[in-house]
């Protein structure tokens, strides 16, 4: 009989932190669940630190170094459960994590993706996230009624939060592999899901989004990565005003990445059908500020962070 979730970790190189993890998982207060973790060729002691866990609903499968996409596409494969979740390894859950999936689904059979709040987290600075037009009623849980507008300043989606069913990965081609070193996989598999399927949504915080954990893909080098392609969705997004700002603030933040890394060329190309309206004041002056204003007021957000300062762009 196959377990209730699968849970899908890809795991490169996080020696300090995948210990953590699966003891978060571990300690669940629903324990019907299956751990299927895609070892995508670490070279650090992930793997040794991994083998103290003795554990019969560990399931541990190494691969060639091939993406976070590549990993979890694997995973998904692999997995025996109708329901699938997804934590990465450095991140981490409340002991209620899947017992909120679950409660969500049955409150909602027939969606394509479900997910609770969560929390970002900067060392002991917790970030809390910022849901546009859902109730902030404690413990609400419902429909969503505009992914994409309710995801203008944080993402009602996010990957170590969610369970998607498996029929639905099947159905939109699951995480495009072309996306690399995390360069949009999930906002691209987010957008897929939204354009046809309900979304379900908990707004109690049930995860823990580690910002600083050693090696986190999104400190990869700028230039490096493959990034989602939102021309693909611009015709969808003319009869959909909420997906065509959802786009442009996504242009937008990709645009500013590269204008810090220098890169004028790819900053222009995702700027080429981004429409300036859909931005906000703070959003538009970035956009105009020069790279050195741009680099020194970046160091400025991540030193006030420490004091529990959230200097925001998106509100």
């Amino acid at each position: 009989m196959s377990a209730f979730f699968s849970i899908v970790i890809p795991l490169y190189n996080k020696e300090h932190f995948i210990v953590q993890t699966i003891e978060s998982v571990l300690a669940q207060s629903f324990q019907d669940f299956e751990i299927i973790i895609v070892n995508d060729g670490s070279t650090d002691a992930s793997l040794e630190k991994l083998h103290t866990i003795q554990n019969p609903k560990l399931k541990v499968f190494t691969i060639e170094n091939q993406g976070v996409s590549h990993a979890r596409n694997y995973g998904i494969k692999k997995a025996s459960s109708d329901y699938i979740v997804f934590l990465d390894a450095d991140d981490i859950w409340l002991n209620n994590h899947l017992g909120e999936l679950k409660k969500l689904l049955e409150s909602y059979p027939n969606c394509g993706l479900y997910a609770n709040a969560y929390e970002e987290r900067i060392g002991k600075t917790i970030i809390p996230s910022n849901y546009k037009n859902i109730p902030s009623t404690k413990n609400w849980k419902g429909i969503v009624e505009d992914y994409f507008d309710a995801s203008m300043y944080s993402s009602i989606a996010w990957t170590s939060a969610v369970m998607v069913p498996k029929k639905i990965l099947e159905a939109v081609n699951r995480f495009d592999e072309k996306i690399t070193l995390g360069a949009g996989e999930d906002t691209d598999l987010w957008i897929k899901i939204a354009l046809k399927y309900p979304v379900a949504f908990n707004n109690k915080v049930t995860a823990i989004y580690n910002l600083h954990a050693d090696n986190r893909i999104s400190n990869t080098n700028t230039n490096s990565r493959n990034f989602i392609d939102l021309d693909k969705y611009e015709a969808e997004a003319k009869n959909n005003a909420s997906l065509k700002k959802y786009l442009d603030i996504n242009r937008f933040s990709i645009a500013l990445q590269y204008k810090l890394a220098g890169n004028k060329k790819k900053m222009h190309a995702y700027l080429k059908h981004l429409d300036k309206n859909n931005l906000n004041y703070k959003q538009r002056f970035l956009l105009n500020c020069n790279r050195s204003l741009l680099v020194l007021l970046k160091k400025s957000q991540n030193f006030l962070r420490k004091f529990q300062v959230n200097l925001s762009s998106f509100k």
